[in-house]
């Protein structure tokens, strides 16, 4: 691969003759494969070659023994380019520029690397080793939920370094309390309800594998959350139009959102569905649309809207990167991965805001309940939409049915006394 990008012999010869020339042209490989362009492959590979030798002078004599070296090279690294650099800020994005493509090479060479490198370890995982299989093992937890676990835990994890606690041995009832008093008053209910729902968890584990001498999940009393109190976050039609005409189809990121946010609006998927669609859950010759593992357990198969399929197919043929990879939907810059859950409803937010659309918490569930409100005034059974929407139970889409919306609009025009 290296020869793609080196001409004169001599550069090939010196890098293959590297004791660490051979990770360096699989790194080259897959900068290629991810779309990189040609100017970070030539400044990469010198930079992994002088890191190469940096590392040997230090004693590294195995590839192994490499992550130990890192901070040195990068520090030296940073004191000799950033002089320049007037801000700490500056200095730090001189580090980055360094340890990134380090870091990836290593984690192509050494699979445990991702837990020895930059990245931080599971939260406790010194005193509670067994909790993240636990999670994804026993309990059957998806990435997603398992990075919600990771963040509550790891604010928890720093209150008990700030008030000196260094064992879990050490969390009593009034501890907790102290934590959760603290966390409630920078978030908001959901996120609070997330938080002790994460803690009863945690507790009740140590507490079976007596890692704790009592159980304190009973002492995590969370805020009273009432059913049906909250207001669907739903836009009206002609917002959505607004927003979709906020997109520009000419370029090839207009042409992907396009596509997905004709995907949430019409079909109310969530985001992480519409990110996981593959070119086989396409089914050209029915007309038909497939979601497989949804939320519920599930999949569904929807008719094939003409307006959602042209929108696709201007994407495959305009926009898509040629990948081998089956996913639809890609980054539109290097590294072109498949897109993400997170992606997905960063793009809804970005035209709703665009769109000057005002709703609290914008993003792919806005247009979800977008299209079940719609089916709602449609006068559907709530049965058959949350069938449609993936839901599990009936229960689940009747927070959608509570409010009449046309009714309520009638009202804020002033004329809604026959309503009442």
């Amino acid at each position: 691969m290296i020869e793609k990008y080196f001409i004169k012999l001599q550069t090939i010869d010196r890098i293959r003759a590297n004791w660490l020339g051979e990770p360096i042209e699989r790194y080259v490989a897959w900068l290629d494969d991810r779309g990189y362009g040609s100017r970070n492959v030539f400044r990469r590979v010198p930079l992994l070659m002088r890191f190469s030798t940096y590392a040997q002078s230090n004693g590294a004599k195995a590839w192994e023994d490499l992550p130990q070296h890192v901070p040195g090279f990068v520090s030296g690294w940073t004191r000799e380019h950033g002089l320049n650099r007037r801000t700490d800020r500056s200095r730090k994005s001189v580090a980055n520029e360094v340890r990134g493509p380090i870091e990836q090479m290593l984690r192509l060479i050494l699979p445990d690397f991702s837990l020895t490198g930059r990245r931080k370890p599971f939260p406790f995982a010194d005193q509670a080793p067994g909790f993240l299989a636990h999670l994804r093992d026993e309990r059957g937890l998806r990435p997603g939920t398992l990075h919600s676990y990771q963040q509550y835990l790891r604010q928890m994890e720093a209150y008990l370094k700030d008030i000196k606690a260094s064992s879990l041995r050490e969390l009593s009832p009034a501890v907790l309390s102290a934590f959760i008093t603290r966390q409630s008053a920078g978030c908001g209910t959901t996120m609070l309800v997330g938080l002790c729902g994460v803690l009863r968890v945690f507790l009740r584990y140590l507490f079976r594998e007596k890692l704790i001498a009592q159980d304190l999940s009973q002492t995590i009393e969370g805020p009273r959350v009432y059913r049906l109190s909250s207001i669907p976050r739903s836009i009206s039609w002609t917002e959505v139009e607004r927003m979709l005409a906020a997109v520009d189809r000419r370029s090839v990121v207009g042409k992907r959102d396009y596509a997905i946010l004709l995907l949430l609006v019409t079909y109310g998927l969530r985001g992480r569905e519409v990110a996981a669609l593959t070119l086989d859950d396409l089914d050209w010759e029915r007309e038909r649309l497939k979601v497989p593992e949804r939320k519920a357990g599930h999949s569904t198969a929807y008719p094939l809207s003409p307006i959602v399929g042209q929108a696709i197919i201007d994407y495959l043929k305009n926009g898509r990167p040629q990948r081998s990879d089956r996913h639809i939907f890609y980054r539109v810059t290097a590294p072109f991965d498949p897109m993400t859950n997170g992606g997905v409803s960063t793009r809804a937010s970005y035209y709703l805001h665009k769109a000057g659309v005002p709703v609290p918490r914008p993003g792919s569930h806005t247009l979800r309940h977008t299209c079940v409100q719609r089916l709602i005034d449609a006068h559907f059974p709530l049965k058959t939409i949350g069938d449609y929407i993936g839901h599990a139970s009936p229960e689940s889409t009747a927070i959608y049915a509570k409010v009449s919306i046309e009714n309520l609009r009638e009202v804020a025009l002033g004329d809604g006394e026959e309503v009442l």
